[in-house]
């Protein structure tokens, strides 16, 4: 059953909040982070990207940059850009985006339920990455960025959490650049956070739907720190980690897509009459083709756009990993007919975010850059549950969620 644990958040105050909030670590490069940041001392991204505040072209997994991470930590801590909470609380965290609102409960989350598979995953992790994130945690001795967490609905804590938003003033309130709302509620009330940590006690699973680095890395160093004190009785701060959990019926994941470099040797006749076996393909008069169905493709190739819908009998529905449509297009299209066996590691793929729009693949299609593209059909929740369920792995790049958490709303010290 899942762990739901009340801490004494660090947050920044109000007047500041919208300045230190910052896009998630893993969005962003270090360019990018540089210039986000640019003349604004406050933004947290100096403790999650703090090689920003370093030379240009230093290593971002330098000793140095850790270093920094920490250092800078310290000085938002003595500025009192991040004051810690004096009890326990639970917090709400909400985010609208094209009118569409999402309510998720933050709290910690535990390490015993990561190293008991309560929490489910749907991605495997790399070591390197891993480990980056581990060595962030230790040498800050926090969580600065919240993972994102998703559970089964529960009408009673969805009421909960209404009743909150409803009545009581949020304590951040503010858009981002990107037109993105954030709302941030303080749960103090002792009997509302008991009854909801009794509520998330009865939910047998919470699942991963973004983050699973930073997942790994706090639950791997609160599992370290076990091991280093003979004395750990378990309430200790460090078995818990930062996370915002969303009800799963109110999360929307958007597509993924694919541009490949060239189409291993082939004409594109000879390409699209391959495609011919498995798919019924027509031309389609639109200027961005977006699929409306599982198992339909958008394809832009040489200025055109055609729909490839894979024929019946092709695809298994019944299995959780064969009815995702990026297995169907891996099965299909990128090994049988364009050589691709390994998408992790295959130097002529890449992959865009369906925040980037379709209008990307057709500039990078016609820049010459790459040679022709697929969308694709977004992942449901469903479909996401469903695999974490089975114990089984999506393929790689399946999901994307938007919008991304905000990090700095609210710090987890593991002191």
């Amino acid at each position: 059953m899942a762990i739901l644990k009340a801490f004494k958040g660090l947050r920044p105050t109000v007047e500041i909040a919208k300045d230190l909030a910052a896009r998630p670590y893993d969005v962003l490069n270090s360019k990018e982070a540089r210039a986000e940041a640019s003349g604004n001392q406050y933004s947290l991204l100096r403790i999650t990207k703090p090689e920003i505040d370093l030379p240009e072209g230093i290593d971002e997994h330098a000793e140095e940059v850790y270093n920094k991470a920490k250092s800078n930590f310290q000085l938002f801590i003595e500025k009192g850009w991040l004051k810690a909470d004096e009890k326990e609380h639970l917090y709400i965290y909400a985010q609208t985006m094209n009118g569409r609102i999402q309510y998720g409960l933050v709290g910690c989350a535990g390490v015993d339920d990561y190293l008991n598979n309560v929490i489910k995953k749907h991605e495997l992790t790399r070591k390197d990455k891993e480990e980056d994130r581990m060595k962030h945690v230790r040498v800050t001795d926090a969580n600065m960025e919240p993972v994102f967490f998703s559970y089964r609905a529960v009408k009673e804590i969805d009421e909960i959490v209404e009743n909150i938003v409803k009545n009581e003033k949020a304590e951040y309130d503010f858009t981002t650049s990107d037109n993105v709302g954030h709302h941030f509620w303080v749960i103090r009330d002792e009997k509302t956070i008991k009854t909801l940590i009794e509520l998330f006690a009865k939910i047998p699973a919470t699942y991963v739907a973004d983050g699973h680095h930073r997942t790994a890395a706090a639950a791997l160093v609160g599992k370290e720190k076990r091991l280093q004190n003979p004395n750990y009785n378990g309430s200790e701060e460090y078995n818990y980690f930062l996370a915002v959990h969303f009800p799963d019926n109110q999360l929307s994941i958007i597509d993924y897509n694919r541009v490949v470099k060239d189409l291993n040797g082939l004409t594109s006749a000879e390409f699209i009459e391959k495609l011919k076996k498995n798919f019924e393909i027509q031309e389609w008069e639109c200027k961005l083709c977006k699929p409306n169905h599982l198992h339909n493709f958008g394809m832009y190739l040489d200025k055109k756009w055609y729909s490839l819908t894979a024929k019946p009998g092709t695809y298994n529905d019944n299995d959780p990993i064969d009815v995702l449509d990026v297995t169907v297009l891996s099965k299909l299209i990128l090994e049988p007919i364009l050589g691709i066996k390994d998408l992790r590691t295959d130097k002529r793929i890449d992959f865009v975010g369906g925040i980037r729009g379709l209008g990307e693949l057709v500039k990078r299609v016609d820049s010459g850059d790459m040679k022709v593209a697929f969308s694709l059909y977004p992942v449901s929740m469903k479909q996401l549950l469903d695999i974490a369920d089975s114990g089984n792995i999506m393929p790689p790049k399946t999901t994307w969620f938007e919008p991304k958490l905000r990090s700095g709303l609210v710090v987890h010290s593991l002191e």
